[in-house]
């Protein structure tokens, strides 16, 4: 049967409206994506929309920095700038300065620190698994702690500089909420891969093997090294221990490893020292000035965990974080709270008494 003209320029037209609303709703679809992407929320079961969450919501006060790039290249020393392989780390004896104790009184760690020498190892926790910053960080999309006074870290860094201690930061690596929040594809998926797994203290993990992460990281340590500090420890550098909830089809060891060697590459220097915390006592550290910081390690477990760390000159480079006076971790390299600093201190005195 032949189609009249009439009846073909009718569903010529039919066909032209029909393609035209087709076009409206793809747009407006795409439209409701991107808006609708601000009220995305992810939790421990998956992602989920919460439209009474303001688009301006977030954790703390976001910094106001000068317009950055968030992807940062990374770049490998060469030249006379290279990573020193020949120059030995020493041993460290120092203190640390944690989150909880940047919360309190500045007024009170001053007074700790006016006990100690020039020279003695400072460790200050910069950034914690929530991704949020204790100092004021210049970083695009880096978000200021709500709970620590970041300007009166800022002047304890000063203050820690002008007293000539050696300078440690420690900030957290591939746990950080924040980061894997705005940036979802650079984070460990659910197995149901709804969404970002996220650990029993409410925070994701990035994946070590993508290249944001790294950058992310890199441009983290970039920014502490230019604050004046001699070395940085890069604390969760590992995999969450509950591998049979997340995604990652690759080889675990491997991938910290390369991450390890590639954060080494590009940051570390004949003056700066590069350091992991969170992996095992066998994890494979890299050639160059970099140490291993192990916490949560019994006295009486000291001896058996150097014994299994796989590089040379375990007296420098391996270090642990403890929170007791005994002796038997001053084989090694060790970091107590600076809380205690004033009873091993006047310990040290009289001791050097005796000797003298």
């Amino acid at each position: 049967m032949r189609m009249t003209y009439k009846t073909r320029r009718t569903l010529q037209r039919v066909a032209i409206v029909a393609m035209a609303v087709s076009l409206v709703l793809i747009l407006f679809g795409f439209c409701w994506n991107i808006w609708v992407e601000r009220y995305v929320v992810y939790t421990r079961e998956g992602a989920k929309l919460d439209f009474s969450r303001s688009p301006l919501d977030t954790v703390g006060e976001i910094a106001m920095p000068p317009k950055a790039d968030e992807n940062v290249s990374i770049f490998f020393n060469e030249g006379s700038d290279a990573v020193e392989l020949t120059t030995e780390l020493t041993t460290l004896n120092g203190y640390y300065i944690d989150y909880e104790a940047l919360k309190g009184s500045m007024e009170d760690i001053k007074t700790d620190l006016n006990r100690l020498k020039a020279g003695t190892p400072i460790m200050i926790e910069l950034k914690g698994g929530y991704g949020s910053f204790y100092y004021t960080s210049k970083l695009s999309g880096a978000v200021s702690s709500a709970s620590v006074n970041v300007a009166a870290v800022d002047e304890l860094i000063q203050y820690v500089r002008s007293k000539g201690f050696y300078m440690i930061a420690k900030i957290s690596a591939f746990r950080d909420y924040d980061f894997g929040n705005r940036n979802v594809t650079s984070g460990l998926y659910m197995k149901s891969r709804a969404g970002l797994w996220m650990d029993g203290g409410g925070c994701f993990w990035l994946d070590p093997t993508s290249a944001n992460t790294l950058s992310w990281v890199t441009s983290i340590v970039n920014e502490v090294k230019e604050l004046g500090f001699n070395e940085i420890v890069l604390d969760n550098f590992r995999f969450p221990a509950e591998t049979d909830k997340y995604i990652f089809t690759g080889n675990m060891d491997e991938a910290i490893s390369a991450a390890a060697t590639t954060l080494m590459a590009s940051c570390a220097s004949d003056s700066f020292v590069v350091s992991f915390c969170g992996a095992t006592p066998a994890f494979p550290l890299p050639e160059g000035r970099s140490r291993l910081y192990l916490s949560d390690v019994g006295a009486q477990d000291v001896a058996a965990r150097a014994a299994q760390v796989t590089f040379e000159n375990p007296e420098g480079r391996l270090v642990f974080l403890c929170d007791t006076n005994d002796t038997r971790f001053d084989a090694y390299g060790v970091l107590r709270p600076l809380a205690v600093s004033e009873g091993l201190e006047a310990q040290k005195a009289d001791m050097e008494k005796q000797n003298g």
